[in-house]
This record gives structure tokens, sequence and C-alpha cells, in this order.
């Protein structure tokens, strides 16, 4: 029998000890969320009625903690993310050219993109909401719209756990942290301010700007190096063009014809080469993004 709905919480996280943490926070917010609800019903039904007798009712309703800790992770098991490398090459030479037969290296590469233009709003967002809310601070109306910023940080922490799960196969939370209906709006800012997952999400948004730049600016340098090499045997024979010039801008530097196959394949092999380092960057960004964003 469960006296309050943090020991039914402290009950569920042991029985899923061991599971995937995005999974444990889901699982916590979802009990959380039904068993206050419900309690908050029952109580205006008859106020008089102990919270524990009440939790029990709930608990005979939704589930012991065994049960829901078996639900969830039977449905984990049904639901898990899907990147996973469709073949496994015998050799070294077949790993490192499959990589264009790997989902998670095209998704990383996506991710990557997007990482660019996701990093500028976030970065922008985060800049124009804390100037904003410190600025109107000393207006009574100020805190609401603090209010409805840390909500928004929430609300965009969750929408890059949906990216970094969609495209690089990182299981990340599918449900927001349980936010108790009940608050007044100054307390439910005083514990969004408390809480350090707040703050976690923030320097997040930071630093996926920092890291937005850098990767478009690297993808951009390594294809626009890659397709060069790989068309200068055709812009020199068909239009007269080479890609490189010298220092002073003044002329082209044609190559010979006999390094028109080299230079095909060193712009295959750079590209690759930078295929397999986006796989394993993806792979590294989200682990990043689960301990930053992960609560559990």
């Amino acid at each position: 029998m469960f006296n309050t709905i943090e020991e039914y919480l402290e009950a569920l996280k042991t029985e899923m000890q061991g599971s995937d943490s995005a999974l444990l926070q889901d699982a916590l917010a979802d009990a959380r969320e039904h068993l206050s609800t419900a309690l908050a019903v029952a109580h205006e039904q008859n106020p008089e009625l102990k919270e524990a007798d009440a939790l029990q009712a709930i608990v005979d309703e939704y589930g012991t903690p065994e049960e829901t800790a078996s639900a969830y992770q039977e449905v984990e098991r049904r639901t898990s993310p899907s990147l996973k490398q469709t073949a496994k090459p015998r050799s070294a030479l077949g790993n490192f050219f499959g990589v264009y037969a790997d989902a998670r290296a095209w998704g990383a590469l996506l991710y990557m993109l997007i990482a660019f233009v996701t990093g500028v709003f976030y970065f922008t967002w985060a800049v124009t909401g804390i100037s904003v809310s410190i600025s109107f601070l000393i207006f009574i109306f100020g805190f609401p719209i603090a209010l409805l910023f840390l909500l928004s940080v929430r609300g965009l922490a969750l929408l890059e756990g949906r990216l970094v799960e969609a495209l690089l196969g990182v299981r990340m939370p599918r449900r927001p942290l349980f936010s108790h209906q009940g608050l007044k709006w100054f307390d439910r800012l005083k514990q969004l301010l408390l809480d350090r997952t707040t703050w976690l999400f923030i320097l997040y948004m930071f630093i996926q700007f920092i890291l937005g730049i850098v990767y478009f600016v690297v993808i951009v340098t390594v294809f626009s190096v890659s397709l060069s090499l790989i068309a200068s045997p055709f812009l020199q024979e068909v239009a007269k063009q080479s890609p490189i010039m010298d220092l002073n801008l003044c002329c082209m530097i044609l190559f010979p014809t006999w390094s028109y196959p080299l230079l095909v394949l060193t712009g295959v092999l750079l590209w690759t080469t930078f295929m397999n380092i986006a796989r394993g960057i993806g792979q590294l960004h989200g682990r990043f993004a689960k301990w930053m964003l992960v609560t559990e």
C-alpha cells in the first residue's frame, strides 16, 4: 500500500532499474500525471477521503509498479528507435564504403544540417526570452512573460529530443515533464526557476548554436572540396575550367590528364571518410543530447 504518490514513483523507479533513462522519465511523468489528476478528482468528490485510501483505489485501476514497469518495457521493445545498420560487411573495406547503406550516417548528416537552423533559432529564442523576461520583471506582467518563456524552453527541449531520436536513433523522452496544473502561476514560475533541468535546457540551446555553425561549415567545406575534385575532369575537358586558381587569382591551375582518376578517387574517398565521421559524430551528439535533456 502506498501512502503518497512519491512512494509509488520510487517503487516504479526501483522496478525499472536498468531500463533506458528516457523510458524511465516517460513512465514517471505519465504515472505522476495520472495519479495526481485522479487524486485531485477523488478529493473533489469526497474531501474527507484520506490520500492513502484514495491512492490505493487509483493504483488498483492504474496498475502496480511491477505491472506498469512491465507494460512500459514491453511497449519499448516493440517501438524502439529503428535507425540501425541494415548490413554488417565482413571486411574493413566493405565497412568503409558500406556507410552509404547505413541509415545512421544519412540521419546524422541530415541532423547536422538541421542543427544549423535549430541552433540559430534556439540561440535567438534564448537570448530574446532571457532579455525580455529580465527587463520586464520590474513590472507585474513580467512574471507571466518569464513563465511562458520557461515553458517554451521545455517544449523546445521535447522537440529537440524528437529530432534526435528520429535522425540519430537515440532513445529520447516522448512525454513532456509533468507540471502541476493546480499551482498558481507564480508558484509554477518559482518551480521552473529552481529546477536544474530548466537551466540545462537553456545551456543546451546555447551549445547547439555553436555546434550547428561548426557542423554546417564542415559539411559545406568537405562537400565543396569533394565535388570539385570529382568534377575536375569534366570541368577541364568540357567546360575548359579548373576548380583551383593560383594564389593571385589570375590564372587557373590545370591538372594533367593522367591525374583524372586520382582526382575522382580522392574526391570519393574524402566524402566517404566524412560520411563515416559524420556517423560517429551523430552518435556522440545523441549521447550528449541525452545527457543534457534527460532528467532521470
